[in-house]
This record gives C-alpha cells, sequence and structure tokens, in this order.
C-alpha cells in the first residue's frame, strides 16, 4: 500500500494498526460507508417568543410509525396548545435517499414544518422526529417571525440532545490465552476496534467490536500475533453506536 513494507499480510496488518482513514485497495480495507448521525434517546427546549411558548421535542425513532406515534404522544399531552408542528427525517437502509414529511399544523404554509426540517436536515440527523408545540400568546409574529422561531426552538433541542454516530458493526469472539492477552488488548485499541467484555476462565473470552469491512484485517493480525492460535469467530454485521 505504499505506507509500509514486507509481505501482503504484513502490509494488511500494519494498515490496520495504523487505522488507514481511506480505503487500501492492495489490502482490502475499505472505508465504512454506512455510518450516519441520529440521537439518544430525546430531548427538549423551550424557547419563548413575545409570550407565545414554543416546546420542541426531539426524539430518535427506528421507523416512521414510531414518528408518528411519538407525533401523536406529544400532541395528545398538549391538547390545549394551539400548534403542534413537526418534521421527520427516516434513513433507507438501502442508502436511497430516505423519507421526509413535516406539517405546519395550521401555521402558515411553510413557516413551521419545514424550517424545523430544515433545521434537522442541516445537523444531519437522521431517524429524528421534532414535534413543536406553541402555546400562542396573543401576539402575531409575521411569517418571518414564525421561520425564526420554529427554527430556533428547533435549533436549541438539537444543541441539547446527545449526538451519536450509528455505524455497521461486527462482533468477533476470541479465546486468547493470559499470555498474550496484554498484548491483544493493546492490538485492539490500537485497531480502532471495541473490547465489549471478557470472561477470564482458562483463557481469555473476549467480545471485540469494530467496524464493518475491518473484521479480515483484524483476524489477519490476530493470527500474526497468536501464531495462528487465535482465530476470531466474527457474526453478522449489525448497526449499533460507534
Amino acid at each position: 500500500c505504499g505506507l509500509v513494507r514486507g509481505d501482503a499480510e504484513e502490509r494488511r496488518a500494519a494498515c490496520l494498526r495504523l487505522q488507514v482513514a481511506s480505503s487500501c485497495r492492495r489490502c482490502a480495507i475499505v472505508p465504512h460507508m454506512h455510518a450516519y448521525a441520529t440521537i439518544s434517546g430525546r430531548s427538549t427546549a423551550e424557547v419563548e417568543i413575545k409570550k407565545s411558548r414554543f416546546i420542541a421535542s426531539l426524539a430518535h425513532v427506528a421507523a416512521e410509525e414510531e414518528a408518528l406515534a411519538f407525533i401523536e404522544e406529544v400532541r395528545a399531552a398538549n391538547r390545549m396548545a394551539r400548534h403542534n408542528v413537526y418534521a421527520y427525517v427516516m434513513r433507507d437502509a438501502n442508502g436511497g435517499p430516505g423519507r421526509t414529511r413535516y406539517s405546519d399544523d395550521g401555521e402558515p404554509q411553510k413557516t413551521a414544518g419545514l424550517p424545523t426540517l430544515s433545521v434537522l436536515q442541516g445537523a444531519g440527523l437522521q431517524d429524528v422526529v421534532c414535534v413543536t408545540t406553541r402555546y400562542f400568546g396573543g401576539v402575531l409574529l409575521g411569517t418571518g417571525g414564525l421561520v425564526r422561531a420554529y427554527s430556533q426552538a428547533a435549533q436549541e433541542a438539537v444543541a441539547r440532545a446527545e449526538i451519536m454516530t450509528i455505524s455497521r458493526c461486527v462482533d468477533a469472539t476470541c479465546r486468547v490465552p493470559y499470555a498474550l492477552y496484554d498484548q491483544f488488548a493493546k492490538l485492539v485499541e490500537e485497531s480502532g476496534a471495541k473490547m465489549q467484555d471478557a470472561a477470564w476462565t482458562d483463557a481469555v473470552t473476549c467480545r471485540v467490536r469494530m467496524l464493518d469491512g475491518t473484521q479480515d484485517a483484524f483476524s489477519v493480525a490476530v493470527s500474526e500475533l497468536s501464531r495462528g492460535t487465535v482465530m476470531p469467530e466474527v457474526g453478522e454485521p449489525f448497526d449499533a453506536a460507534f
């Protein structure tokens, strides 16, 4: 690959340890292409503008049905509110454009739902829904004022949220002799993988999580370290925070 010298397996293992950021065709390491940003759990934020209260409720959702259920949940909790504006962004697991939807819920067209959607998209979030509840304070804000108010409420909810990256991952189980454990743990750290748990019996059985696409190089590095005595058992890919 030009970064290191040696035979194919040595280059491959070294690339893994160096955490090559881009693809390496010679070593068959490819960049992760499935990562996306979302939030963990829920967050809320409230702003008051000219006596109107704007309460933005933001939530992570795994499916459109969950988004719709969250919208109804917020509406039910705020039946006395004048408006419950919403927007959501759903990821397409197959890599397509995904699905977006918004509603002004009685506010002038494109002054509420669309600005809320723009905030979510501008933050790069997917699989999220935002419902902004407005309790009218008696003063009209005008179209520009509404756009700013709904944008601000959504922005503050995003700012308060815990942003996380969801990636396509795999778990590998490795049965490591005690004598090799420290070196193995160092290899895991240097490779960019993460130790999930370990069971200490006659050997150390470790569960290691890594990005899908790096498992082959990781296996080569482990085999090299152990002189072929440790072979990771790799599971099926899944989506997880990483």
